[in-house]
């Protein structure tokens, strides 16, 4: 392991996917896995050679028993909640066309939406090296805002590194709701990562380069513009930093953004530059398109070497 923990929370629910292109109205074959986009950002980083632990609440229940074993399977130091109470959440993943995936979420009233602040143990995020935190969890419920808040307060307390992906989901509330919401939690961070459209909620009408140096004047440190196939930009201190991404052939896009935060994470972890953290951070997400899931693909070192070295294909730019 390298570079100190990453301690993360959220909701991780259980995923039933579809098998076969088409609607689940008449599709037949489906598998069951989990996903969340915290825990997927975990497994990453630890698959990369990173100290990992995620935190949340599962039902007490056979699917929030399989989230614990499917994580610890990673390697990742895993604090579950048990919810006597609530059930986990659920997302049915379909296929409509070979090119496109619909996700439908099942979580109102899930286990996950009732983490609070009293579910942070002490010490857990003061003794980590970084604390990644996403604005799904800002939405989920006034008690999970409440828990990512503590957790982000504690963090800036304790000289902890705050990374935030705004990860804006509509099904959660509306972009006039979430704005303000999310901009507070982006000022408190010291990286933001982000889309065009993203970076516009925290910033309503101004550019990504204006929506960064806004941040900056906040104290975040780096805002990172996640732009897909075509690559990401980082603007810090020094400046622009641009990033090429890389053509595959993409079966499942689901959890790629996260794949890109987890190589981000790692590879500023041990101190490579601006250009090479791009480049793993791209790679990352590229190869995680390249199989069904949302965070199966995600590639260990070995793995993203040997994309690297042989089937890398770098878009221009």
């Amino acid at each position: 392991m390298t570079g100190g923990r990453v301690v993360t929370l959220g909701e991780t629910m259980a995923l039933v996917r579809a098998d076969e292109t088409g609607s689940l109205r008449h599709v037949r074959d489906m598998s069951l896995g989990i996903g969340g986009a915290e825990s997927n950002v975990a497994v990453g980083l630890s698959r990369l050679g990173v100290d990992a632990s995620w935190l949340g609440r599962i039902g007490d229940d056979s699917l929030g028993a399989r989230v614990i074993r499917e994580l610890r399977a990673e390697g990742i130091d895993v604090r579950a909640i048990a919810d006597a109470d609530a059930p986990t959440g659920l997302m049915l993943k379909e296929r409509p066309t070979a090119s496109s995936t619909a996700v439908h979420y099942y979580r109102s009233g899930s286990a996950g939406s009732r983490l609070s602040s009293v579910d942070l143990p002490a010490g857990w995020v003061e003794e980590a090296a970084l604390l990644h935190v996403t604005g799904i969890t800002a939405l989920l419920s006034d008690s999970a805002h409440a828990a990512l808040v503590s957790a982000v307060e504690r963090a800036k307390a304790a000289g902890v590194v705050v990374s935030f992906d705004v990860n804006y989901r509509s099904t959660l509330a509306s972009r006039t709701t979430a704005g303000p919401l999310l901009r507070d939690i982006a000022a408190r961070a010291d990286i933001v990562f982000g889309g065009a459209e993203e970076l516009s909620i925290l910033f309503p009408g101004r550019s990504p380069e204006r929506a960064a140096a806004l941040l900056r004047e906040d104290g975040c440190r780096t805002t990172v513009l996640k732009q897909g196939a075509a690559g990401a930009t980082v603007f810090d201190e020094t400046g622009t930093t641009v990033g090429a991404g890389f053509r595959v052939d993409v079966v499942d896009t689901v959890g790629a953004g996260d794949a890109f935060v987890a190589g981000y994470l790692s590879a500023m972890l041990e101190h490579l530059s601006a250009e090479e953290t791009l480049h793993r951070a791209n790679a990352c997400g590229a190869v995680a398109c390249l199989a069904p899931g949302d965070w199966e693909a995600a590639p260990t070192l070995r793995e993203l070497e040997r994309f690297l070295d042989g089937d890398a294909d770098p878009v221009q730019r």
